[in-house]
């Protein structure tokens, strides 16, 4: 891995004895010398699993303002678990408003509509600020708290009917409409009209006053800037066009800012608050809507680097490969499948298909798993995801895609690089024509023991297809295989999969055939 740099922080430290060198400034580069291991440590710490948490306790689920009714329901069940950081966001379901006691934002406290149990302001009126409470936890139990912001949350544009509620109550929004990428009477063509526009000074200044006052005023051991939810960030995106330099820069602009600020604050504490960036995962993508990443990578202006979202552009490894030439931590974020085939939806949010995913991710050399939008602290999944070893001993699936083509506000299709196999985006199957899926195995079966029992399950859209299919795996022909109605399933052995890509031919005579869905199963095998 590449030896960082930090920002205004040389690693390199060329005293070497020479002459004319005053006692302090030697002491002073001695002292940059000792911040860097620090920081360094901090950054080397691990952080197997992450669980982000956005924040909704006291907004929806708490019955009193207590403590321990803010722990219950998704926090307190963590303890003893794998998880080494909580990633809390303090609400934030549009731009300035939050739960935790705030100068520079606004205190979400409506108890308008389905926002009735509210119980914000009682909460902070006692004393009790969610925030110092996520993170005294935390700390309590050798995990760390990473506050986190949403750049861009859009909820208050949904017609759903949180969406106006949130936006009656956002001070900010009602008061200054021109800093916003649109209106509901006049909204962008891509993206939620709600947006704010980070073309506007003022946001930015915003964006930078909120981490400084959370760095000021709690115990937090770093900050996340969570730019998938949502990643909609400058007007021109409203209209589909690639951000410019102009762009580019005003965002570098702010992250520099941040960066500046958590090292002023983390060294006059004497512990680093690091930065971690939530981001599509690709380069070229995140240039398009503004965000300019190798240069914050290659700046050292960011620690960790927390990859996908509801849509996956790349292959893990493109992500991990980024990050090791820039010293950077890779973690994956898994989310929560969003696909309106209500069977395909379901069978991905298993536990078994979580753990084929983890399991991809691990193998292609991911530093930790991310989980998001995955509330349930006592799932078994938090004491599992973090151990390829614990995985490979339970049931899993592999799927070719998780997430399909996904969701972004703005268009991305042209940056995907990934295959999107799902009943939304099924493969063609023309009679007679032999068609190639690929698709991740994250670990070697025929090196397990004992051996695991595999199956591999192909759903096509009529009954025909399946029961005329004609499938080979790897280059070896597959037989015997077993339909159900329009699935089609065999048992090749151990040896006919190989860790990493694997790639499937199948034909088929059937009319208008198409191939929706693809999984392979593995389960433990006989002890």
């Amino acid at each position: 891995m590449k030896k960082r740099q930090f920002l205004l922080l040389p690693l390199v430290l060329l005293l070497g004895g020479r002459e004319g060198v005053s006692p302090a400034h030697a002491a002073g580069q001695a002292a940059d010398a000792s911040w860097a291991k620090l920081r360094q440590q901090a950054l080397d710490r691990p952080r197997r699993l992450i669980f982000n948490n956005d924040g909704n306790e006291p907004v929806y689920f708490c019955d009193a303002a207590t403590e321990e009714e803010l722990l219950r329901s998704r926090t307190a069940p963590l303890a003893g678990s794998q998880v080494d950081a909580i990633f809390y966001c303090t609400w934030s379901s549009g731009f300035g408003l939050f739960t935790h006691h705030t100068r520079v934002g606004q205190v979400f406290d409506t108890q308008e509509a389905m926002f009735s149990k509210n119980r914000t302001r009682e909460f902070l009126e006692k004393g009790i600020d969610p925030l110092t409470v996520m993170t005294r936890f935390a700390h309590a139990h050798g995990m760390e708290l990473f506050w986190s912001l949403r750049m861009n949350d859009t909820h208050d544009g949904s017609r759903a009917e949180y969406g106006p509620v949130m936006f009656r109550a956002n001070r900010l929004k009602q008061q200054h409409p021109d800093w916003l990428i649109g209106s509901q009477d006049k909204p962008p063509r891509y993206g939620a009209w709600s947006a704010v526009d980070y073309g506007v000074e003022e946001v930015r200044d915003l964006a930078f006053r909120f981490c400084e006052e959370v760095c000021a005023n709690y115990d937090v051991d770093g900050l996340e800037l969570d730019f998938f939810r949502h990643a909609f960030l400058f007007r021109c995106s409203g209209q589909g066009q690639p951000c410019g330099q102009r762009e580019l820069e005003q965002l570098t602009g702010l992250i520099r800012r941040i960066r500046v600020m958590t090292e002023a604050t983390g060294q006059k504490r004497g512990r680093p608050i690091l930065l971690a960036v939530r981001v599509p995962d690709s380069v070229e993508y995140c240039r398009f809507i503004g965000i300019d990443l190798e240069s914050w990578l290659r700046e050292g202006l960011v620690d960790l680097l927390i990859v996908t979202g509801y849509t996956q552009l790349n292959p893990w490894e493109y992500s991990v490969a980024l990050g090791r030439r820039h010293g950077v931590k890779v973690h994956a974020s898994l989310d929560e499948p969003r696909l309106r085939d209500e069977a395909a939806r379901q069978s991905r949010a298993s536990l078994a298909a979580y753990r084929g995913r983890a399991l991809n991710a691990w193998d292609a050399g991911a530093d930790g798993i991310y989980l998001f939008n995955y509330f349930d602290p006592a799932s078994p999944l938090w004491r599992e995801l973090d151990s390829p070893g614990k995985l490979r001993q339970l049931e899993r699936e592999y799927y070719v895609s998780i997430r399909g083509a996904g969701a972004m506000p703005v268009p991305h299709q042209p940056f995907i690089g990934v295959p999107t196999l799902n009943p939304a985006n099924p493969l063609a199957l023309p009679p007679g024509q032999t068609n190639s899926i690929e698709f991740r195995i994250g670990e070697d079966f025929a090196a397990a023991r004992p051996a695991p029992r595999l199956s591999l399950r192909l759903r096509f859209n009529v009954a025909a297809a399946a029961a005329g299919a004609v499938a080979t795996l790897n280059g070896k022909a597959l037989s015997e295989g077993r339909t159900s109605g329009d699935w089609l399933e065999f048992e090749p052995g151990a040896e006919t999969f190989r860790p990493g890509n694997n790639q499937l031919l199948l034909l088929t005579t059937a009319e208008k055939a198409q191939l929706l869905d693809l999984c392979v199963r593995a389960s433990p095998g006989a002890q």
